[in-house]
C-alpha cells in the first residue's frame, strides 16, 4: 500500500507522485484509486486493489539511477532483424515496468534510428520509452525534465559515437564514383581525347 506523497511508477505510463487516494464510483462500482500526478500536469487513476498486479512500484533510488545511466553508455544489445518481432520484444520490456529494460529499449531504438531510421510504430515506441525513462529519472535524480532529457541524449550520442561511428556513412558522402563529363579523359578508356 502506498501513501499520499509517495513517488511511484505505473508501467507503460511513467513515474509520478500520489496526490490523493480517493473512492470513486465508476460504472456502478465503488473502488479506491491512487490519483497519480504525472509530468505535464497529467493525472492518472490507478485502482489501489490492482496496483501490485499491474506492476506499480516505488521509484528507483539515486544509486540505481546511476546504473540506468550506465546502460545508456553501453553498446546496444542484440535485437531481432524482423521489425515486427523486435517491436513485440521491446513492448514486453516496456510492459515489465523494469527501468533497466526501458533504458535498454531507449538505447537500442536510438541506435537503430541513427543507423537506419525507424518505422512509425517504433518511433512512437521510442518517444514513449524516453518519456517513461525521463519521468522516473527526474524524480530519482531530483532534476528538471530538460536536464534529464539532455543527459539521456548526451549519453546515447556518446555511446553511439563510441560503438558505431565507423559503421555509419554520413548521408552527405557520395555513395559511388560518378565520372565528371568534359574532364579531358575518355571515361571508357581513361585516355586523353586528343
Amino acid at each position: 500500500m502506498f501513501n499520499v506523497g509517495d513517488k511511484i511508477v505505473y508501467p507503460m505510463h511513467g513515474a509520478g507522485t500520489i496526490d490523493a487516494i480517493e473512492e470513486k464510483d465508476i460504472l456502478g462500482e465503488k473502488q479506491s484509486y491512487y490519483i497519480l500526478k504525472m509530468p505535464g500536469e497529467v493525472k492518472v487513476m490507478v485502482p489501489t486493489a490492482k496496483a501490485e498486479e499491474v506492476g506499480v512500484r516505488n521509484i528507483i533510488d539515486k544509486e540505481s539511477a546511476e546504473k540506468v545511466i550506465g546502460i545508456l553508455e553501453k553498446d546496444e544489445t542484440a535485437m531481432d532483424k524482423n521489425w515486427n518481432k523486435r517491436y513485440r520484444d521491446n513492448m514486453e520490456k516496456m510492459k515489465s515496468g523494469d527501468i533497466y529494460e526501458v533504458a535498454d529499449v531507449v538505447r537500442n531504438l536510438s541506435f537503430k534510428q541513427k543507423e537506419k531510421g525507424l518505422s512509425t510504430g517504433e518511433k512512437k515506441m521510442l518517444n514513449n520509452a524516453k518519456q517513461i525513462l525521463v519521468s522516473e529519472l527526474v524524480l530519482a535524480e531530483h532534476s528538471t525534465q530538460d536536464e534529464v532529457e539532455k543527459l539521456v541524449e548526451n549519453k546515447i550520442n556518446t555511446s553511439f559515437m563510441t560503438f558505431r561511428s565507423e559503421e555509419v556513412v554520413p548521408e552527405s558522402m557520395v555513395k559511388k564514383f560518378i565520372p565528371f563529363e568534359g574532364t579531358g579523359t575518355d571515361a571508357g578508356t581513361g585516355t586523353s581525347e586528343n
